[in-house]
């Protein structure tokens, strides 16, 4: 049995990563992590070419990440939320495995975990969901192609701002946006997955909730 996880952080070693590592090392299975930023293709450009081949005619990177989806016995795919969205390369990444649902169902039944992290604090939600709608845009995708959806890892990430020098003067700054006037990269600090131990719990126990399902198949 093999986890396949992704990260469509571009970030080094980001929190992303590391959540979606953590995962896929509580299966205690045979695993492949993937930094999709290391791998170059375009979104799906719904020509349905792939119809009849379940291959993508668009012979780039996607090619390669869907065969290793294919061959995968589950899937840990995980995203951040910039705009309050699923980030473009883990949604170009789900679009390009449309070629493995025709007449096959190629993912179908397979135990699949959404790792989601977000900038936007849990008391903002409100005003901006964007845990909800990362956290949804992968799980309808699973949904969606007969996965068996196992649930979801989220934590809070941080914004770009807080590397940005030009923070103090900027009319912009995401910091100011969401904490006030007089918030700075130094009174805000960084988030790191390490430090929330409610998150490390549940990425621990998704991970066993995939071995657990594949030992039931």
């Amino acid at each position: 049995m093999k986890v396949l996880g992704v990260s469509g952080s571009p970030i080094e070693n980001s929190n992303t990563d590391r959540i979606v590592k953590t995962v896929l090392e509580a299966s205690g299975l045979e695993t492949e992590f993937i930094k999709l930023a290391d791998y170059v293709y375009v979104p799906c450009k719904a020509c349905l070419g792939c119809r009849n081949t379940n291959e993508c005619e668009v012979r780039d990177d996607g090619v390669v990440l869907a065969e290793k989806a294919k061959n995968a016995d589950a899937l840990v795919i995980g995203g951040f939320t910039p705009y309050s969205s699923l980030d473009a390369r883990t949604k170009a990444f789900m679009e390009r495995l449309y070629p493995l649902r025709h007449n096959h169902g190629y993912l179908q039944g397979k135990p699949g975990v959404a790792v989601v992290t977000s900038a936007v604090p849990p008391e903002m939600q409100e005003a901006m969901p964007a845990v909800e709608m990362g956290v949804n845009a992968i799980k309808f995708f699973m949904m969606e192609e007969g996965m068996n959806y196992l649930g979801a890892v989220t934590c809070l990430g941080n914004v770009p701002c807080v590397k940005c020098d030009n923070n103090k003067d900027c009319k912009m700054s995401g910091i100011k946006m969401m904490f006030g006037e007089e918030a700075t990269p130094e009174s805000v600090g960084i988030n790191t997955f390490e430090d929330q131990h409610e998150v490390i719990e549940n990425a621990y126990n998704l991970g066993q909730q995939v071995a657990i399902a594949l030992n039931a198949n």
